[in-house]
Order: C-alpha cells, then sequence, then structure tokens
C-alpha cells in the first residue's frame, strides 16, 4: 500500500525552529514531485512549498518564504521541510503530499487538489 508517514511536529516557543520528515513507502520520491501543506481549525488546506520531480522548480508560499526549506533525501526515501523563525501564525496540522508517478520535466504545485497521495498529518503548535 502506498504509504506517507509524517513525524517530527509538536510544541515550540515564537523564534524556534521544527524538522518535519514524510517517509514514503511503495513508491519513490525522486519520481514524484512533492509539496507541504497546512490546515488551521476553521481555514481551508494551505500549501506551503513545493518541490519538482528534478529539483529544479520549487514554490514557496510568500509568508513562510525565506523561513521555511522543502528538501528530498533520495537515499532515505524522505522529504522534509525545515521551519525557523516560527510564528504562533504557523500553528496548524500539516500534510506532506507526493504527485506520483511525474514525468521529469514536470514542475509542482501549490494546489492540493493536485497531489495524489497525502500524509496523516501532524501538529505543529507554536506558543510562549
Amino acid at each position: 500500500q502506498v504509504q506517507l508517514v509524517e513525524s517530527g511536529g509538536g510544541s515550540v516557543q515564537p523564534g524556534g525552529s521544527l524538522t518535519l520528515s514524510c517517509a514514503a513507502s511503495r513508491f519513490t520520491l525522486d519520481d514524484s514531485s512533492i509539496g507541504w501543506f497546512r490546515q488551521a481549525p476553521g481555514k481551508e488546506r494551505e500549501g506551503l512549498s513545493c518541490l519538482s520531480r528534478s529539483g529544479r522548480v520549487d514554490f514557496y508560499k510568500d509568508s513562510v518564504k525565506g523561513r521555511f526549506t522543502i528538501s528530498r533525501d533520495s537515499a532515505k526515501n524522505t522529504m522534509y521541510l525545515q521551519m525557523n523563525s516560527l510564528k504562533s501564525e504557523d500553528t496548524a496540522v500539516y500534510y506532506c503530499a507526493a504527485m506520483y508517478p511525474q514525468d521529469l520535466g514536470s514542475g509542482c504545485s501549490l494546489l492540493p487538489s493536485w497531489y495524489n497521495h497525502w500524509g496523516q498529518g501532524t501538529q505543529v503548535t507554536v506558543s510562549s
């Protein structure tokens, strides 16, 4: 069964850092475009960052640009979201996503509907 399993969420003070991980099983992230999303209570799921299969295309939501970094480790078949300078408004459930399979020349998207595989979500709480 194709699966994405997230880890790394938790509670952190404002200004702190967290790294979210998302391990894939039964498919290869190297053949996928990947993305990270979040959903706060009462709000729609929003795209934060994405990375194309080739790694040559990436996008970031303006509010996280310069603070969050998306990456992929081929050997571990795992994707990451490094989050720095966290703010209270970053509090949400965070989701990883993959669009598999993808052609090498494909891009990526911050639209949730574009992806066909999702992680279960992990809570991130930023509070003093």
